[in-house]
């Protein structure tokens, strides 16, 4: 596994981790700065920080465009690789589209249900043809 593999699978649980216990992902990361001996991949802070700033934005075109499914009625693990995914897809020019989606595929297929990463390939694929008008 890549370093940006490990460091997007390390937000995903970051992420994932603040959301089930109703905390920041600022006050996790600080926490496993401190209490812990992980090293935090700069990139993984890049992704966590990504998500935040943006997550109301990444929501909203995740909602829009999920066709029948609620951000609620996700699973949480999908609705946090999603975030990910949609951060790298939209907002980071060095990752490749086809490299964001596959990325996220991959930790749907580690970490969730066997009918997660189709969902997952087909929003974050549909994203991807939408990315020009969704930015502009």
């Amino acid at each position: 596994m890549s370093a940006r593999s490990k460091a997007r699978r390390r937000a995903v649980d970051i992420l994932f981790e603040a959301e089930q216990r109703d905390t920041s992902p600022v006050e996790v990361l600080r926490y496993r700065r401190e209490k812990t001996d992980q090293t935090i991949n700069p990139y993984t802070i890049d992704l966590v920080e990504g998500v935040i700033s943006l997550q109301e934005t990444i929501d909203e075109f995740l909602q829009t465009y999920s066709q029948g499914w609620s951000l609620q009625r996700m699973p949480s693990v999908d609705r946090v690789i999603l975030r990910v995914g949609t951060w790298e897809l939209l907002y980071n020019d060095e990752i490749p589209d086809g490299v964001a989606v596959s990325e996220a595929v991959a930790l749907s297929k580690m970490l969730s249900t066997d009918e997660s990463p189709s969902f997952i390939n087909g929003l974050l694929g549909r994203l991807q043809q939408l990315k020009p008008g969704l930015l502009a």
